[in-house]
C-alpha cells in the first residue's frame, strides 16, 4: 500500500510543480489607457451640421 501512496505523492508533486509554473506569478499590470477605448457613438452625419438658420429665414420668410 505504501507503493501506491508514494506514486500518488510523486504525481501530486509533479502536478503542484506544473500548477506553480503556470499560475505561480501574477500577470503584468494593465495600464488604464489600455483598458478604455474611445470611439464616437455614431458616425458623423453631414446633414446634421448642414442646417443654416439664415438660409431657412431667407427661404421661408422673404
Amino acid at each position: 500500500m505504501e507503493q501506491q501512496t508514494v506514486g500518488t505523492r510523486e504525481s501530486t508533486d509533479e502536478a503542484a510543480t506544473a500548477r506553480h509554473a503556470r499560475f505561480g506569478h501574477l500577470p503584468e499590470p494593465v495600464r488604464v489607457e489600455d483598458m478604455v477605448e474611445e470611439r464616437p457613438a455614431v458616425a458623423p452625419d453631414p446633414a446634421r451640421t448642414a442646417y443654416n438658420p439664415d438660409e431657412w429665414l431667407v427661404r421661408y420668410c422673404l
